[in-house]
């Protein structure tokens, strides 16, 4: 069986970034991936600012505690002062940028009004105190995002904060998607005896849209290799990437595996992973027809048992969507920490287990692993990635990837 790490790499290897660029405007480009680096348009703060509510002051008016100044002006953030005479303070509020004159500000608490227009300062301060420098946090013109990152609500007011009204983006991936069966039923519909209710379309539409994927959703294919060639067709017509579910054994009513074969080339890969295992890609050529584009579409067909499918797609379609997507990043963050409970059941595989962070702050096993309980992917928090052959011991360090990292 192929390793993990050999499936991803030969997956990463094979991914082709977009390359068409679009402007968006920043608040529109969340879950994009820059097509360039971004530089910052001002300083940022764009001029020495007070750190918090308090006075501006010269340090050198103010040699003992307990001297009284008077107030000469008031500056909210928003205004600009004017310059600070000797001999005097200035009222100001965080955010407001320092008058000239001024080389410290004296926080509001350790001071006293001594009268009409006049302040006690209770401490003496140094050159510096409470000032935030123009360009400490950014500088004009330096890089702040660079190209290949993914835009989140931070990124995206990072951008906002230097002046950035728009950003360069990659387009969207266009991914077109359908699931095999005949025993499949859409809910709502009867379940006759032997029928199942179609899950994985859901999973999977839902998976793709997330990652931010332009999804055409071609829906149930009969099970005869006609339709599924046809259906492989108008995909790969449609899209950069091709992803569909069940079907790639080598079973009499298995046919996505001839038709993709016959519609472009295969390789059908037994992966050491559990759950998971049969994961199959290759390519789907295009036709020829002057809107159809050129060359061919990435195909990647997921097993079709539904946590099987489930968990597959996040370990290696998931980073294989972001590096088509032109992200730098795509493996999620892991976390190593102590096991709650044993598992004493070692697979020759690298098992991904289902698991839940505890208020402790372990991981514990969810209770039943098998491949089919669709529960374990809803009361569970996150997977614990396990090496090949490895029992798990109570406080045991483990590696936790979180659904909420895996699912971002």
């Amino acid at each position: 069986m192929l390793s993990f790490e050999d499936a991803l790499a030969q997956l990463l290897a094979a991914a082709k970034p977009v390359s068409e660029v679009r402007w968006l405007p920043t608040q529109a480009a969340a879950g994009r991936v820059l097509a360039q680096d971004l530089t910052s348009t001002v300083n940022v703060p764009p001029l020495d600012n007070s750190a918090m509510d308090g006075y501006a002051v010269r340090a050198a008016d103010i040699p003992v505690p307990g001297t009284v100044l008077p107030v000469s002006q008031r500056i909210p953030a928003g205004s600009v002062g004017t310059t600070l005479e000797p001999g005097t303070a200035a009222r100001i509020f965080t955010g407001a940028p320092v008058p000239p004159g001024a080389d410290a500000v004296i926080m509001q608490e350790r001071c006293e009004h001594a009268g009409e227009g006049r302040v006690n300062f209770q401490h003496v301060p140094k050159a510096g105190e409470n000032i935030r420098r123009a360009g400490e946090d950014v500088a004009k013109d330096a890089r702040i995002l660079a190209a290949g990152t993914r835009l989140g609500p931070a990124q995206l007011a990072f951008a906002a904060s230097v002046g950035l009204a728009e950003v360069p983006v990659y387009r969207r991936l266009r991914v077109a998607t359908f699931f095999t069966g005949d025993e499949l039923v859409m809910p709502g519909q009867p379940l006759p005896a032997g029928a199942i209710y179609n899950s994985n379309r859901y999973a999977i539409v839902a998976l793709l849209e997330r990652l931010g994927c332009e999804v055409k959703d071609l829906g149930q294919v009969p099970d005869s290799l006609e339709a599924t060639r046809a259906a492989l067709r108008e995909a790969a017509d449609a899209a950069d990437l091709v992803v569909t579910c069940g079907g790639v054994s080598v079973g009499e009513e298995d046919h996505v595996k001839p038709a993709v074969e016959a519609e472009g080339s295969l390789n059908l890969w037994s992966i050491a992973i559990k759950p998971g295992k049969p994961l199959a890609f290759g390519e789907v050529r295009r036709s020829e027809g002057e809107s159809a584009g050129q060359g061919s579409a990435a195909f990647i067909g997921l097993p079709g048992n539904p946590v099987s499918a489930f968990v597959t797609f996040l370990m290696l379609v998931r980073p294989f969507i972001l590096r088509s997507q032109g992200a730098t990043e795509v493996a999620p963050r892991a976390y190593s920490l102590p096991a709650a409970g044993e598992w004493k059941k070692a697979d020759k595989r690298r098992e991904f287990l289902r698991a839940s962070l505890t208020a402790e702050g372990s991981v514990a096993l969810y209770r039943h692993q098998g491949a089919g309980v669709m529960a374990s992917l809803v009361e569970a928090t996150g997977l614990i990635d396990n090496p090949p052959g490895q029992v798990i011991q109570a406080g045991d360090t483990v590696r936790f990837l979180s659904f909420s990292e895996l699912l971002g």
